[in-house]
């Protein structure tokens, strides 16, 4: 009999196993290019991209419901690729919930279980658990139209729980939901998946999502992934002018590295003079790019007795935001900077107004400097 065990299977540690993985789906449409990732158990790991990026065909290649034209994916030591969605110890969460609108709420979440011919005693009992789990054991009897988007969302949650499986995999999932419901429901989610304790991989375009409730993100373009780390390392030190533009806002400034030292190097873009406090991987005159966060900038009324890390502007807009102020301000170059002021002050004679002159400087360990 021949075993799916794969003969790298898990020779890293990892518990999922994504190995060079290709779908074309022919005249040129190559979805997913050469994508490798090792996750880890009980892990939450996100794959973060805009549409189209290959996220979601990586997605159910996992599940099964596409095949890979290439590659291996491995799971706790068994290759998948063979697999039927059904065969694989692996549960699905749609965007839409996908909840029988007939059925109870207890029925839908005992439905796979049935399915499965597991003994009566044993769906109630897990049924009951999984209902407990997402705080609904009041709502058992009660249709999926008669519940909110958020309770819906916990019954998909609780019916994808129930079969155990080794592997959650989430497509959006809390994309119905209006934002201040999402944001609550994210800590509730990723608690209810912890203290099961099951590995899971999810889908989103939202990059509050994936930085609140992963441990990793994979951020996707064009089939390809293009970083790999944890919400503050991907957010603090982007590997790409790509990355540092799709995470969070940021300014980036072009220029060309004038002094290539180890500790320091000095960047002469069109509005200032960048002195970055640590060395990289350079050469003198090359094309570089800046990234500055506009929350690491500081506003002020006069010039900083330095050369470095200052730009003059103008108050071009303004947006009050409460606990914080975002400002635009118009550089000498016609380029704008974007800068987010906290309102530490209840009564505050310091907020800039629209059209002030302004100076806006920064620490020397605030940029990242991208070469590609």
């Amino acid at each position: 009999m021949r075993s799916n065990l794969h003969p790298y299977a898990q020779d890293n540690g990892a518990f999922l196993q994504i190995q060079n993985v290709v779908k074309d789906f022919g005249h040129g449409a190559v979805a997913v290019n050469h994508v490798s990732l090792d996750i880890r158990k009980g892990e939450i790991f996100a794959l973060l991209g805009s549409s189209g990026c290959g996220k979601t065909t990586l997605l159910r290649m996992l599940a099964g419901f596409e095949t890979p034209t290439s590659g291996h994916i491995v799971l706790n030591g068994q290759d998948l690729v063979s697999l039927p969605p059904y065969q694989r110890p692996i549960n699905m969460m749609f965007q839409s919930y996908a909840l029988f609108p007939h059925l109870s709420v207890w029925d839908n979440v005992a439905f796979g279980l049935r399915r499965d011919g597991l003994p009566r005693e044993e769906v109630a009992e897990r049924v009951d658990a999984m209902l407990r789990l997402v705080q609904l054991e009041r709502y058992g009897k009660r249709k999926p139209h008669q519940l909110s988007g958020g309770q819906q969302q916990r019954v998909a949650l609780a019916r994808s729980l129930a079969k155990r499986p080794q592997l959650l995999l989430l497509d959006e999932p809390l994309g119905a939901l209006d934002k201040k419901l999402r944001e609550a429901t994210q800590i509730e989610l990723v608690n209810i998946i912890a203290e099961v304790g099951v590995t899971c991989v999810m889908v989103t375009h939202d990059q509050e999502e994936a930085m609140t409730m992963a441990h990793r993100i994979a951020i996707m373009s064009e089939g390809h992934i293009l970083q790999v780390g944890a919400p503050h390392e991907v957010y603090e030190t982007p590997a790409t002018r790509f990355v540092a533009d799709f995470i969070g806002n940021v300014n980036l400034m072009d220029g060309v590295l004038a002094l290539d030292e180890p500790d320091h190097v000095l960047i002469r873009c069109m509005d200032c003079e960048h002195l970055v406090g640590h060395g990289i991987t350079g050469t003198e005159g090359m094309a570089v790019a800046v990234a500055v966060r506009p929350e690491k900038i500081s506003l002020s009324r006069q010039p900083l007795e330095t050369p470095y890390n200052q730009v003059h502007g103008v108050v071009r807009d303004l947006a009050y935001f409460g606990s914080y102020t975002v400002y635009h301000l118009q550089l000498n170059s016609g380029a704008v900077l974007k800068v987010s002021a906290t309102n530490a002050a209840r009564h505050s004679d310091a907020m800039l107004q629209a059209g002030e002159s302004v100076w806006a400087h920064w620490d020397e360990t605030a940029q990242v400097v991208l070469t590609q």
